[in-house]
């Protein structure tokens, strides 16, 4: 059920990252390379209440061109946690449900979700056993875990049993702890025992930041996949550079500036145009710190997003763009219509809103045998 994985293959899996990984990046880096993708983490309850159930949506929202595409999902109660499966698989049908049970940010910790349940098997166990109750016979279920809630309790490979035997197809592990947080060396050893001690595939997450990286880790650690967090934040080429380091042995050359910019452009543009919501996109104020994501690896980032944080429109971000590339400006244009021709506008579900036509989710889950 997860084909990813069949005939020895090795997905590179986009990191579901809140604030970060929407629909336009991830198109982005499904363009570049990323093989797998997974929404931003939505909490359960609101797919269930129709005061949040918009905002809800378009956070899951997804093309075709991103399959094979799963939805996350956090919570507590494995009732309400199957019941907002359901509902997402009837009116989307992704490739998979992912359930978070790694987040340790206080707001999901708080809640008895996300990492906190790395506390409470038998509790993480029954959420499991409610969404694969739910869905598991239509889409495959998986999970994203970390290795423990701190260096005292490390439980990842336990953790692994108990889903595997609740019906979870496919496991991530990021090899820190709740602790720890983003901080300190991931435990790819930990990784290591839980793939294992498992039967299903295990896919490795933490510390990735190069295609060097990858290659290191590829020969010894026994997983099946690598998922790429925040070195792809601003950053899609990761996904490009890790495949051509696999493939010839030499990293690809980082894209030039003005490949750069009209990327950017792009996704603000299309961001922008993309929305549930009309009238939510009218000042880049919000988009601030995705904007600035980008600046990775650009000579002159720290002068530049200061920049950025009084960019307040398109066209703001334009006359941007054309001063930090002063003479090479003329090129962007160019840039930018490959860009546009080679990337596009996105077609996406737009599931719940009204006046969405139900057939559309009915034949694409007809397509791909959900």
């Amino acid at each position: 059920m997860l084909p990813w994985f069949n005939e020895g293959r090795f997905p590179l899996v986009l990191a579901p990252m809140a604030g970060f990984t929407d629909v336009v990046f991830r198109e982005l880096c499904k363009r570049e390379g990323a093989d797998v993708l997974v929404s931003e983490f939505v909490m359960a309850n609101r797919f269930l209440d129709p005061d949040g159930e918009v905002n809800a949506w378009e956070t899951v929202d997804f093309t075709e061109a991103q399959r094979p595409m799963g939805v996350q999902l956090f919570g507590s109660d494995g009732s309400k946690m199957g019941e907002a499966a359901r509902r997402i698989v009837d009116r989307l049908a992704p490739d998979f449900i992912d359930l978070n049970f790694g987040c340790p940010a206080p707001k999901v910790v708080d809640n008895c979700a996300g990492s906190s349940l790395l506390r409470d098997l038998p509790r993480l166990a029954s959420v499991a056993r409610g969404v694969v109750g739910a869905v598991g016979a239509r889409v495959p279920v998986t999970a994203k875990i970390r290795i423990g809630w701190d260096d005292r309790s490390i439980v990842a490979t336990e953790a692994a049993r108990l889903l595997e035997g609740e019906g979870i197809g496919a496991l991530t592990v990021h090899g820190r702890t709740k602790v720890q947080g983003y901080q300190g060396a991931a435990r790819w050893d930990v990784i290591e025992s839980v793939a294992a001690a498992v039967g299903i595939p295990v896919v490795g997450n933490g510390g990735i930041e190069s295609a060097e990286d990858v290659a290191d880790r590829l020969p010894s650690t026994g997983v099946r996949g690598f998922m790429v967090g925040r070195a792809a934040l601003g950053y899609p080429w990761i996904f490009r550079e890790i495949k051509g380091y696999l493939e010839t042995g030499t990293v690809p050359p980082e894209p030039p500036l003005e490949e750069r910019w009209a990327t950017i452009l792009w996704y603000c543009d299309t961001l922008m145009r993309h929305t549930l919501r009309p009238g939510r996109w009218d000042r880049l104020q919000w988009m601030r710190a995705r904007l600035k994501s980008f600046t990775k690896r650009m000579p002159g980032c720290r002068r530049l997003r200061p920049a950025l944080d009084r960019v307040e429109t398109y066209d703001d971000l334009r006359a941007l763009a054309a001063d930090y590339l002063g003479d090479r400006g003329a090129d962007l244009a160019a840039f930018a219509d490959s860009v546009e021709q080679s990337r596009g506008a996105l077609a996406t579900h737009h599931a719940p809103r009204a006046g969405a036509s139900a057939e559309l989710h009915a034949s694409a889950a007809e397509a791909h045998g959900h």
